[in-house]
């Protein structure tokens, strides 16, 4: 009657509350990042806090839980004491010694050829134009100090708010996921639900796990290679390169860019690096990684790509971090729901009443 359609209109509502849902989202997201940021370290400290709990004559994980950030924070004094004072003194001297490095390097050499001597030329002006671009903004912003310090200062809160929603969230994990199932009727949602929710765990649980290890031994490799290769700043350029593989694709990328520069304008054997370079990419994206991955991230590289660049473009490098986790749940979600439709399909039917 009056041309009102009620299966139209329960799809317009539908189709409204998921914008609605979508734009709120959008406006909280980054409360929302620091929840999901939150999340995973919950993930990275859960395999110590299970290990601990085990020992730990008590009921409650609250224990294990404190032993845990202070075994925790320990490591992170220990190796800050010891990698990052020398990074901070790499980087120090690299930024007193670039400008001669870049002045000598830029000198033609006998030793190349017209075409080589044109290219390195080429690209140290244009690195020069970058540095110097960098200071002019630098330089420009320092009467705006005071506003940045303000909002680094602010930023800083959530180095302490993402340990302590870490800490209820590993402590509270069961209860929530608990919570969340008895919202669901028994049967089979419920239990599609339920396995739903046990991919996730192992799915995050694996991600974060092996991006810690990637991170690790990405450092170890590369900063003894450059120790026996003699390149200056090898422990600087490891530390970029291990930081750099929390970055899905590009971040490889972008630290094999910086390290072969680094290593060129320094004077060191460039050849060897990029051997070394490629060597070490090929054993990692094929035989360490999907060791550590398992089998819950597989994901195709070119849907990997796409991911970090609409994450570039969504939400910046917060975006490319969440990417390959982003894609992996929907994929988690597609193969749970195309399952249970099989199946339901393949289930035989009641018996007919005469």
């Amino acid at each position: 009657m009056f041309g009102f359609d009620r299966k139209a209109a329960r799809y317009v509502w539908t189709a409204a509350l998921v914008l609605l849902f979508l734009c709120v989202v959008f406006l909280v997201r980054k409360t929302l990042f620091v929840f999901i940021v939150a999340i995973l370290f919950a993930y990275l400290l859960a395999p110590l806090v299970n290990l601990l709990d085990r020992f730990l004559p008590t009921r409650t994980r609250t224990p294990a839980l404190a032993l845990a950030y202070l075994i925790f924070i320990g490591i992170v004094i220990a190796l800050g004491s010891q990698i990052g004072s020398r990074v901070v003194e790499q980087a120090r001297a690299l930024g007193r010694e670039l400008p001669d490095k870049l002045a000598a390097w830029e000198k033609p050499s006998p030793d190349l050829t017209p075409i080589e001597n044109r290219f390195r030329s080429e690209l140290i002006r244009r690195v020069q134009s970058q540095v110097s671009g960098a200071s002019n903004e630098f330089l420009a912003g320092i009467a705006q100090a005071g506003l940045k310090f303000i909002t680094v200062a602010g930023d800083l809160i959530y180095v302490v708010i993402v340990p302590i929603l870490a800490f209820f969230f590993v402590k509270d994990g069961g209860l929530i996921r608990q919570h969340i199932l008895d919202l669901v009727d028994a049967g089979p949602r419920r239990a599609l639900v339920g396995d739903l929710m046990a991919d996730v765990n192992l799915l995050l649980a694996h991600y974060m796990r092996a991006l810690v290890l990637l991170s690790l031994a990405a450092f170890t490799a590369y900063s003894i290679a450059f120790s026996i290769m003699g390149v200056p700043y090898s422990v600087l350029l490891a530390a970029v390169g291990g930081m750099l593989e929390f970055i899905p694709m590009l971040g490889p990328l972008t630290a094999g860019i910086v390290i072969v520069t680094g290593s060129a304008i320094a004077g060191s054997h460039v050849l060897g690096v990029i051997i070394f370079l490629l060597a070490y990419r090929v054993f990692q994206d094929y035989i360490l990684s999907p060791q550590l991955m398992g089998q819950g991230v597989e994901i195709h590289p070119l849907l990997v790509l796409f991911g970090v660049f609409a994450g570039v473009e969504i939400a910046g490098i917060p975006g490319t971090f969440l990417s390959v986790p982003v894609l992996a749940l929907v994929r988690i979600v597609y193969r749970r729901i195309r399952r249970a439709r099989l199946d339901s399909q393949l289930r035989p039917a009641g018996p007919v009443a005469l």
